[in-house]
C-alpha cells in the first residue's frame, strides 16, 4: 500500500503536480495489482469519493506516460495497470480465468530476449522485449484436470508448469 507522502514523493519526482485525483488513482493501482480501470475507478472512489470516470481515464494517461505505471494489455483483455515498473519483469496469463501474475525477467537483464535474423543484420537495437506466457493458474488446471478425469495435482499433458526460471536446452551442432 502507498502512503500519501510516498506518492507524493513520487509524483513530485516524476515532475507532476500533486492532486487528490492523481494520488487516490496511484494509491489504488498499488493496491490492485493487475487492475482494470473499472476496478480502479471502485478502489480510487474509497479515497475520494467523487472521484469522475474521467478523472480516472485522465489520471492513469498521466501516470503511464511519467513511468510511474505500466499499463498492460493481454490480447483479449481490456487495458490493466500496475505499479510495478522499470524492472523488465514479464507477465502469465491465465487462458481460462484470466488471471495475470508477474513473473521476473526469465535472463535477469534486458532485453531478455534477442531477435534473430533479419532484426540482427539490420541493425535494429532492441532494448526491451514484452514476454507473455499463457496456460493456466493452478486452480484452472487443477479444475481441468478434474474436469478430464487426470489425476489431482497433474498438468494437462501440453502445458508446462513454471515454477522456476529453467536453463535452456544446450545448442547442439551438426558436423
Amino acid at each position: 500500500m502507498l502512503d500519501e507522502g510516498a506518492g507524493e514523493r513520487a509524483l513530485r519526482a516524476a515532475g507532476l503536480r500533486v492532486t487528490q485525483p492523481r494520488l487516490a488513482v496511484l494509491g489504488a493501482v498499488h493496491a490492485h495489482a493487475h487492475a482494470t480501470t473499472d476496478q480502479l475507478i471502485s478502489a480510487a472512489r474509497t479515497r475520494l469519493a467523487p472521484l469522475s470516470h474521467q478523472a480516472v481515464y485522465d489520471a492513469l494517461r498521466v501516470l503511464t506516460d511519467s513511468g510511474l505505471v505500466r499499463r498492460i494489455q493481454p490480447q483479449g483483455s481490456v487495458a490493466r495497470y500496475e505499479a510495478r515498473v522499470g524492472d523488465n519483469h514479464h507477465h502469465l496469463v491465465c487462458r481460462a480465468c484470466g488471471g495475470i501474475t508477474d513473473v521476473d525477467c526469465t535472463v535477469g537483464a534486458a532485453p531478455c530476449l534477442a531477435p534473430g535474423h533479419p532484426a540482427d543484420g539490420a541493425g535494429f537495437v532492441v532494448d526491451e522485449a514484452e514476454i507473455t506466457f499463457w496456460g493456466l493458474c493452478a486452480a484452472c488446471a487443477t479444475a481441468a484436470a478434474v474436469t478430464t478425469g487426470e489425476t489431482a495435482g497433474t498438468a494437462p499433458p501440453q502445458t508446462t508448469p513454471l515454477t522456476a526460471h529453467p536453463s535452456p536446452p544446450e545448442r547442439q551442432t551438426v558436423d
